[in-house]
């Protein structure tokens, strides 16, 4: 790729991740190498097993703890989430990648895990030609206004509502 986007999916719908992962499939079908460094999240997923068949392509990282509530984060969260930015950071500044997808930074930043000044630190190394895509809710006004692309997923309806639990394959 010649010039490389920043891209962000926010909102309160369903859909972020998976779009963001949409993406990382189809570059990995284009020859482009990808990193998925999810934040928040800890737990092994549908998703990992077929992100693995792609191993010479994509390559995922967690640096969370997993679910967060309340205001206060846990000293834990805080410490991976803050060892997974610095290591995005060195990765992106060290090349090899032409897609590098930050799933959840903005539910990380929202809990103050991580510093708006880290984030904006990772948004102004990305070299010209790395396609970046940050997810999650609660998206940054600050990020929203340095990003090309910002899609919104709102949500309309959601089986939850009915008490439907997440299910293998769809959600999880």
């Amino acid at each position: 790729m010649r010039k490389g986007y920043i891209q962000v999916y926010t909102g309160n719908g369903k859909g972020k991740t998976t779009a963001a992962l949409g993406l990382a499939f189809r570059a990995a079908g284009a020859g482009l190498k990808v990193f998925i460094g999810q934040f928040v999240k800890k737990k092994v997923c549908s998703e990992h097993r077929a992100l693995a068949r792609f191993a010479d392509l994509i390559t995922v990282k967690q640096y969370g703890t997993g679910f967060l509530s309340g205001e206060s984060p846990p000293e834990a969260a805080v410490r991976a989430a803050m060892r997974g930015i610095r290591e995005v950071r060195d990765l992106m500044v060290k090349g090899g990648h032409d897609v590098i997808i930050l799933d959840e930074l903005s539910v990380a930043l929202h809990y103050k895990l991580l510093t708006l000044d880290s984030v904006i630190g990772i948004i102004d190394a990305k070299p010209p030609h790395v396609e970046l895509v940050i997810t999650g809710r609660y998206a940054n006004d600050e990020v929203i206004k340095r990003a090309d692309l910002v899609t919104e997923m709102s949500q309309i309806k959601h089986y939850y509502q009915a008490n439907v639990k997440a299910r293998k394959g769809i959600e999880y």
